[in-house]
């Protein structure tokens, strides 16, 4: 090797030698202040769980048998005794995954004997797609993927195959590739408890006609046998509470119309509903015609049907066929009554429904009609699904579903990004059952009949102060040349608020250049005027002159459950994967 190539390599690994991280002076100073000569015992511990953590209900066994446990885990540390923490094994407690930033113990922790149209519901989109909405493959898998992740609610779009005599599940006039309805039930029933014993809902999006419709029915009694919850054809005057209807499954969907179109007519309306031709994707999105002449932008097969249910039934020359198996098992039903936007938001005090809306209509509706809307989920369920022209499998905001008070804010689960962290955050909450009860403001009607108003401006409730010390991990958890090939990265992170419109807010630290274990200390106020809402997000970014900014880890915590104190928080990758090392050691209070 010539002496230039030696220094050359010399240098390389000069520059990415690991600096072990310490405590902050913050830590060091709270060490100081509870223990003695260096030593922090049982009774040390606890004042400081106590004062500083607000874990009000520990005892000097519990600080005990934490500090012991640490220590077991700690083992590779030069520790002269296995019953008192000194700084560095204090230190490395509060970094570990023995102190989340949520509460683990209580697991569900909300009351879950309400109706269900209380709750918001973990709830996908095209839970069947792999990739993106027009040419991806259909498939179990993902629909695995979500339940095991604990999403609730799974949606089918069932369409009868090239032979017309079996039913599939595909994105309709796409060229995605269909899969199974049979292998798909299959899946639903061997996973669908994996994750949380709270019921799965299963939204099916329905093209068939009455003998497959049959077919289907026959499916699901054979597949869910007894874990099917079927309250027969009649609608729920009320829907049940999710502690009811625990390891159970439920279908929802339109019910059969009780009619067949003469063929006629049937014929006319399939040569305009025909499949587009393979690789038409510019059909996707483009105004098409309904059965009427009115004009449709959005080619989501919800909007599709919605259409066909607003037909007359005067349009049609009718004969009563109903496929009584089928409309026995549909326990949620859906559909949009006639008329606009008043009569779909009417609250019938006789029976609940499912009412669908594209993230496009709730926008539109929402400014009209805010309080409308938070009456009527009140009782009923509105589900809210992705406009059809993200045919990238992208998500939306679901804040302005949530503080409207609806329970399905469906998700492309496939479809990464800041948006799909947002939904991961909100179900943390609650264990991570898929059910999260619903703030009381949004459940209660005043004295006059009045309801919450999502415009209304509201007075400052609480201001949660966010301390951000430090992380480490990434030079663990990445490649050592995955940031910068030649120098250790320069890390920033964000830190902010998702919420109603007057919370949202993203703040910024400083960069370190040079550090695998950056060292911020700085400290963010967030005002909170709907704090039952909010979301805390958290990212990490390494700065890049030249190019965009790598990624480094995000997360994102419900505010509701956050605990006090200094807390080790675990970042996770793009699609929600938590990594095995990459922390931040971070403080929360409120004040």
């Amino acid at each position: 090797m010539s002496k230039q190539s030696y220094k050359v390599c010399f240098c390389f690994r000069r520059r990415f030698r690991l600096t072990v991280s310490e405590a902050p002076q913050t830590i060091k100073k709270l060490f100081e202040q509870y223990s003695e000569n260096g030593i922090m015992n049982a009774d040390h511990f606890l004042s400081f769980l106590v004062e500083e953590q607000k874990e009000d209900k520990v005892t000097k066994e519990d600080a005990q048998t934490i500090i012991e446990n640490a220590l077991r885990e700690l083992r590779h540390l030069p520790i002269f005794h296995r019953k008192v923490f000194n700084l560095e094994a204090f230190f490395k407690y509060l970094f570990s995954d023995s102190n989340p930033p949520l509460s683990t113990s209580p697991g569900v922790h909300h009351d879950m004997t309400a109706p269900l149209s209380h709750y918001y519901i973990y709830t996908g989109h095209n839970s069947y797609l792999t990739g993106n909405q027009l040419s991806s493959d259909c498939s179990d898998v993902p629909i695995i993927h979500a339940l095991q992740r604990g999403v609730r609610v799974i949606e089918l779009d069932i369409w009868p195959n090239s032979t017309k005599d079996n039913v599939e599940v595909l994105h309709g006039r796409t060229l995605t590739t269909p899969v199974e309805l049979i292998k798909c039930f299959r899946s639903i029933k061997e996973h669908a408890f994996v994750a949380s014993e709270y019921p799965v809902v299963i939204t099916l999006e329905d093209h068939l006609t009455p003998d497959l419709q049959a077919k289907v029915a026959e499916m699901v009694t054979q597949t869910f046998g007894d874990i099917l919850f079927t309250p027969g054809s009649d609608c729920l005057n009320e829907f049940p509470s999710p502690e009811s209807l625990k390891r159970r499954i439920i279908i929802s969907t339109k019910p059969p119309k009780e009619y067949l179109e003469s063929k006629e007519i049937k014929d006319n309306r399939s040569e305009s509903q025909k499949e587009k031709p393979v690789g038409d994707e510019e059909a996707w999105g483009r105004e098409v015609e309904d059965p009427k002449g009115r004009v449709k932008n959005d080619l989501d097969e919800e909007d599709s049907n919605d259409y066909e249910e607003d037909l007359d039934d005067g349009d049609l020359k009718s004969q009563h066929v109903e496929p009584p198996e089928y409309k026995g098992l549909i326990a949620i039903h859906a559909g949009k009554p006639k008329g606009g936007l008043e009569e779909c938001l009417k609250v019938d005090p006789n029976k609940v429904r499912r009412l669908s809306m594209s993230e496009q209509q709730l926008e539109k509706a929402a400014e009209t009609h805010g309080k409308e809307i938070v009456r009527f989920t009140q009782r009923n369920i509105l589900r809210v699904y992705p406009k059809g022209t993200r045919v990238d499998s992208s998500n939306y905001n679901p804040m302005i579903g949530w503080m409207h008070g609806a329970q399905m804010v469906a998700f492309n689960m496939q479809g990464y990004g800041r948006s799909l962290w947002l939904m991961h955050g909100m179900f943390k909450a609650n264990g991570g059952c898929g059910y999260v009860k619903k703030p009381e403001f949004l459940l209660k009607t005043g004295p006059h009949n009045e309801v919450f108003d999502p415009k209304a401006k509201l007075p400052v409730k609480t201001t949660l102060k966010v301390s951000i010390y430090m992380g480490e991990g990434w030079y663990y958890d990445f490649k050592h040349t995955h940031f910068d090939a030649y120098s250790p990265p320069d890390f920033y992170a964000r830190v902010g608020i998702a919420g109603v419109p007057a919370d949202t807010d993203m703040k910024k630290t400083r960069t370190l250049e040079d550090n695998w274990a950056p060292s911020w200390n700085e400290e963010f106020q967030f005002p909170l005027t709907v704090p039952e809402l909010a979301l805390l997000r958290i990212e990490v970014h390494e700065y890049d002159m030249s190019e965009k900014d790598d990624f480094g880890g995000q997360t994102c915590l419900p505010v509701s459950e956050l605990k006090k104190g200094i807390r080790a928080v675990s970042l996770s990758s793009r699609k929600g994967d938590q990594y095995n090392s990459v922390k931040l050691l971070m403080r929360f209070d409120f004040v």
